[in-house]
């Protein structure tokens, strides 16, 4: 049975997939909060969904990677529940990873696995007292494969997949959905057009929160990714490294 959600917190949301999630849920009528650090474009938004579709919009200008402001959204979500929360925010840096700075790298860390788990921590007990709700936490295709020259993001993204997975078995019959959204390439701007390789931004988040409100524990949109996943796990690993490994050699030249 689909769940149809009134409230919805969406992180990363002044931007890319995330005001994507915005735009689409605002557009069913569910009432939102929308979190990422830049106040402006927040705002910005904001106004555009209130007059577009008539619902109710809270902006909360945080940091992620900030203690302080991410406790203010975690108790935001313990003080005035949402039905949905949809952890969305991260970033990856692109380089070996003994060049890259290492504060740089933990940043990632700290946001795409410390604040996804501290948020999440803060939304589902909530949601299972009361029977109802979802968790949308954005993963990737990287998580399922060697990631040379992007090596903390994909190891973040492994763990998105499997904790969402985990936490999908673990909630299952409580009226509480969680799922992990895998997407590969996805184009940030409305603009861009989908090919092979790269998705559209609203495309994949459509498919996101259908496969949140069905129940189901991943998604991973687009038939060539959903073609690809399963070679993933049936070629030789030492294959897959080889190859990543030129992928990423052939990126880094054109650089």
């Amino acid at each position: 049975m689909r769940q149809a959600y009134r409230t919805a917190l969406v992180t990363g949301a002044s931007s890319g997939i995330g005001e994507s999630f915005a735009r689409l849920l605002a557009g069913r009528g569910t009432d939102l909060v929308i979190v990422a650090r830049r106040a402006e474009l927040l705002d910005g938004l904001a106004r555009d969904l209130v007059e577009r579709y008539r619902v109710g919009v809270e902006v909360l200008a945080a940091d992620l990677t900030d203690p302080a402001e991410r406790g203010e959204v975690e108790e935001r979500l313990r003080a005035d529940p949402v039905e949905l929360l949809i952890n969305n925010a991260g970033f990856g840096a692109f380089g070996p990873f003994a060049e890259l700075s290492l504060d740089d790298q933990l940043g990632e860390v700290e946001l795409n696995v410390v604040a996804l788990m501290r948020l999440t921590h803060a939304a589902l007990p909530g949601m299972i007292r009361r029977r109802r709700g979802g968790v949308l936490n954005v993963a990737s295709m990287a998580g399922f494969a060697p990631s040379p020259g992007s090596a903390v993001y994909g190891a973040t993204k492994a763990y998105v997949a499997s904790f969402s997975e985990s936490l999908h078995a673990e909630v299952a019959g409580k009226g509480v959905h969680v799922t992990a959204l895998c997407p590969g390439f996805t184009r940030t701007t409305e603009e861009d057009e989908a090919n092979l390789l790269w998705l559209r931004r609203e495309d994949v988040a459509r498919a996101g929160l259908d496969a949140v409100s069905a129940g189901r524990a991943m998604c991973v949109p687009g038939l060539q990714y959903k073609a690809a996943l399963p070679a993933l796990k049936l070629v030789p690993r030492p294959l897959l490294r080889a190859a990543a490994n030129r992928i990423w050699r052939q990126a880094a030249d054109t650089q």
